[in-house]
C-alpha cells in the first residue's frame, strides 16, 4: 500500500505536542457544552447562556452562527468570549480531574435594563434524562417551583451529573418536554436590574459519571453490491492569503493524495469593464496579480493530473442587476442576480477565461459553477435561473469546442436540495451537466443527505461534495481547528457521506491557510513551526485510500460508531472506515471475501497520527481487532 506507507516515517516523528492533557470537557466554539468524556465515552448534556425577559416569553440564547464568538484554549482551560444582546460574556471551562470541570461565567452589561435574568442553562436531552431523579443540594425552600440551594444532582440509570455552586442560588427547573426536547436547569448568573457597566461572575463545578459502553461491535459488509466510485479526497484552493497560503498548499500537495481540486475564477478582476478584451489584456501581460495566481494554481493542479473545478465568486458590476454591496445589512438578500440582458456577454466572458486557461496554460477545466448561487455567494439565482444558465452557458461552451461541463447545484448546504429540481426536470439541460454538487456546512441528517444520493442516481451523474467541513463561521475562531472535538465531528461527517451519498469526491474547505489543517507558520497569529493537526492526519488517512474504489453497503450494530466500506474487487482491495465516538471496544468485521487474508490497520486520534497497528488476520471472512476510543480507524487488505 504505497499511499499509506509513503509518509509513515513522518507519522511517527511529527507529533502534535500542544495540549497533551486529555480534554474531558467538550464545548462548542460559541460556548455551549456538549458534555464530558470519560474513558472516551461522552456523558452528554448541553448548555447555553440565556438572556430572558421579565415574563420568560423571549429567550435569546447562545447558539451556532448567532453571535461572533472567539475561542481559545490555555492548557486545560477553554475560553469563549461573545456578545449576547447588551452583554459581553466570557465563559471558561477548566478540566479539574476525571469527569470534573469548573465553569466560570463573567458578564459586563452595556446598558440599563430589567430582565428575569442572565442564566446558565443546563440542557438535558429528554430522550436520556426524562426519567431522571433531580435532587437539590442543601435546599432552602422558597416556593413550590423555585428553591435556593448549593447545587443539584441529576441521576438516571446510566448517568449522573452533579452541580456544586460556589454560593447558594435559586435554581429554576423545567422538566416538561418542551418543543426543543430538553429538561432545563437554569442557574442564575444575575437577575433583576442591570446597569450600564455592571459586571458579575458565577463559578461552579460540574461532575459527571456514567456507565461506560464498551460492548463489542459487529460490522457487516456486503462486497457483492458495489455502488459509486470514490475517486478520492480533494480540496479547495481559493487563494486569499498570499503570505500564509503557499506553505499550507505545498505541505498538503506534497503529503497527501489530492484527487480533485477546486479553484477560483476571479471574474470581477478578469473583466471589470464590459467593453474590454480580457484575453488581449492577458496576452499583453496585463493580468491582475490575483487572476494570474489563481490561473497558476489551476495549472499546478493540472500538472499533477488533478481534475480542476472552476468556480466564480465575485461578479463584475456590469454582469449583475443592482449595486454590489460588500457589506450586507440584516434582512437583505445575499448577492446579486445576473443581468439577463447581458447573458451573451456573460457567457463570452466566462468562456474566454476557460479558453485562456486551455490555450495559454494547457488546463482543461472539467466543471464550472457559480459558488453557492442558491444563497447568493455571490451570484444569486433561483432554481429556474440556474437551469437556464446550465442550458445556455453549457451550449455556448460546447459551441466553442470547450470540454467543460456545468456543475449542477454547488449549493451552500445540503438543506437547499429543491434548488436543483428545475434543472433535473428540464431534459434540455442534461447534456451539459458533468456532476451534481452540494456543500456540507448544514443538513447532516440522513434523510437530507439521501436526497442528494437519490438525485445523483436519478440523473446518473457523479456527486461531489464541493466544500467539505462542518462550521461555516469557524474562520472567525480558528483555534477550534486544533480541537479534538472539531476533528472528530468533521471526519465523522465525511464517513457518513461516504456511506450515504457515495460521492465521487469530497473537497476539503480548504487546503490553504483558510480552515487550515496545519497550525503554526504564522497562520492565525501562531508563529510556532508549521505542523499538522489531528485534522490533517484524518484527511491524509482518508485521502490515502486507492483511487476509484466503489462504495459497498456496511452496517454496524451499536450506537456511536460510524462506518463506510469500499472495494475494488478486480484488484482485491477492500477498505473499511470507522469513527468511534465512544470508549474503546473490540470490533468484528463480517462479510470479507475469501481472497482477503490479512488487514492493515491505521488509526488517527488525539495521540496517534495515522499510526499503523499490528496486522489483523482474516479467518472465514471475519476479522477481529481493538477499536481505539475517540478515533478514526481505516482497515485495508494488503
Amino acid at each position: 500500500m504505497k499511499y499509506y506507507r509513503s509518509f509513515l516515517v513522518s507519522a511517527f516523528i511529527i507529533v502534535n505536542f500542544s495540549n497533551q492533557t486529555y480534554a474531558q470537557t467538550e464545548t462548542e466554539a460559541w460556548g455551549n457544552l456538549r458534555g464530558v468524556r470519560i474513558e472516551g465515552q461522552l456523558i452528554n448534556f448541553e448548555s447555553a447562556i440565556d438572556v430572558i425577559n421579565n415574563d420568560w416569553s423571549v429567550i435569546n440564547a447562545t447558539a451556532k452562527e448567532r453571535q461572533h464568538p472567539k475561542f481559545d484554549r490555555q492548557g486545560n482551560k477553554q475560553i469563549i468570549t461573545t456578545q449576547l444582546d447588551s452583554f459581553y460574556i466570557v465563559e471558561m471551562f477548566e478540566d479539574i480531574s476525571k469527569g470534573v470541570f469548573k465553569v466560570t461565567v463573567q458578564f459586563t452589561s452595556k446598558k440599563d435594563t430589567t430582565l428575569a435574568g442572565l442564566y446558565f442553562d443546563l440542557k438535558l436531552p429528554i430522550e436520556d434524562y426524562a426519567k431522571s431523579n433531580l435532587q437539590l443540594v442543601k435546599p432552602q425552600q422558597k416556593s413550590v417551583d423555585t428553591k435556593m440551594s448549593s447545587g443539584i444532582k441529576i441521576t438516571t440509570t446510566q448517568k449522573q451529573i452533579e452541580i456544586n455552586l460556589d454560593k447558594p442560588a435559586t435554581l429554576i427547573i423545567n422538566k416538561k418536554a418542551d418543543k426543543d426536547q430538553f429538561v432545563h436547569v437554569y442557574i442564575p448568573v444575575q437577575t433583576g436590574n442591570f446597569t450600564n457597566g455592571q459586571t458579575g461572575e458565577i463559578t461552579f463545578n460540574i461532575k459527571a459519571s456514567g456507565t461506560i459502553d464498551n460492548a463489542p461491535v459487529t460490522i457487516q459488509i456486503d462486497p457483492k453490491n458495489a455502488g459509486n466510485l470514490f475517486a478520492g479526497f480533494g480540496g479547495n484552493f481559493r487563494l486569499q492569503n498570499p503570505k500564509a497560503d503557499p506553505q499550507v498548499i505545498n505541505y498538503c500537495l506534497n503529503n497527501m493524495r489530492v484527487a480533485y481540486g477546486r479553484v477560483e475564477m476571479p471574474w470581477m478582476l478578469w473583466q471589470p469593464d464590459e467593453n474590454s478584451s480580457p484575453i488581449d489584456s492577458a496576452k499583453a501581460g496585463m493580468l491582475h496579480p490575483h487572476v494570474k495566481e489563481s490561473i497558476e494554481m489551476a495549472q499546478r493542479l493540472n500538472k499533477m493530473n488533478i481534475p480542476v473545478i472552476l468556480s466564480a465568486w465575485f461578479p463584475p458590476q456590469w454582469a449583475v442587476t443592482g449595486e454590489i454591496k460588500w457589506r450586507r445589512n440584516p434582512g437583505d438578500p445575499w448577492g446579486n442576480p445576473l443581468n439577463q440582458d447581458k447573458a451573451q456577454q456573460i457567457y463570452k466572458s466566462i468562456a474566454d477565461y476557460i479558453q485562456y486557461l486551455k490555450d495559454a496554460y494547457s488546463v482543461e477545466v472539467k466543471l464550472f459553477s457559480f459558488n453557492e448561487s442558491d444563497l447568493g455567494i455571490n451570484v444569486r439565482q433561483t432554481g429556474a435561473e440556474h437551469a437556464k444558465l446550465i442550458k445556455e452557458l453549457g451550449a455556448y461552451l460546447a459551441a466553442r469546442g470547450l470540454q467543460t461541463k456545468m456543475l449542477l447545484g454547488d449549493n451552500s448546504d445540503a438543506t437547499t436540495y429543491e434548488f436543483i429540481y428545475p434543472t433535473m426536470s428540464d431534459s434540455a439541460t442534461h447534456p451539459y451537466i458533468g456532476a451534481i454538487s452540494f456543500h456540507s456546512w448544514r443538513g447532516w441528517d440522513t434523510e437530507t443527505l439521501q436526497k442528494w444520493a437519490d438525485a445523483a442516481k436519478q440523473m446518473n451523474l457523479p456527486l461531489i461534495v464541493g466544500e467539505g467541513s462542518i462550521d461555516a463561521a469557524a474562520w472567525a475562531y480558528p483555534k477550534i481547528f486544533e480541537e479534538q472535538t472539531y476533528a472528530l465531528e468533521e471526519i465523522n461527517l465525511y464517513i457518513r457521506l461516504l456511506n450515504i451519498c457515495q460521492p465521487l469526491a469530497i473537497l476539503q474547505w480548504q487546503l490553504t491557510s483558510d480552515y487550515s489543517p496545519l497550525t503554526g507558520g504564522g497562520i492565525s497569529g501562531n508563529n510556532d513551526s508549521l505542523k499538522p493537526t489531528q485534522r490533517f492526519w484524518n484527511l491524509k488517512q482518508l485521502s490515502s485510500v486507492p483511487a476509484n474504489v466503489a462504495g459497498i453497503p456496511s452496517a454496524v450494530d451499536r450506537p456511536n460508531i460510524t462506518c463506510a466500506a469500499q472495494a475494488d474487487a478486480g484488484k482485491n482491495i477492500y477498505v473499511l472506515h470507522l469513527v468511534n465516538n465512544g470508549a474503546a471496544r473490540t470490533v468484528t468485521v463480517k462479510g470479507l471475501p475469501s481472497t482477503v487474508k490479512k488487514l492493515s490497520v491505521y488509526i488517527t486520534s488525539k495521540t496517534k497520527n495515522m499510526q499503523e497497528e499490528k496486522p489483523v488476520a482474516v479467518i472465514n471472512g471475519q476479522a477481529k481487532f481493538l477499536l481505539n476510543a475517540v478515533s478514526y480507524t481505516t482497515v485495508i487488505n494488503e
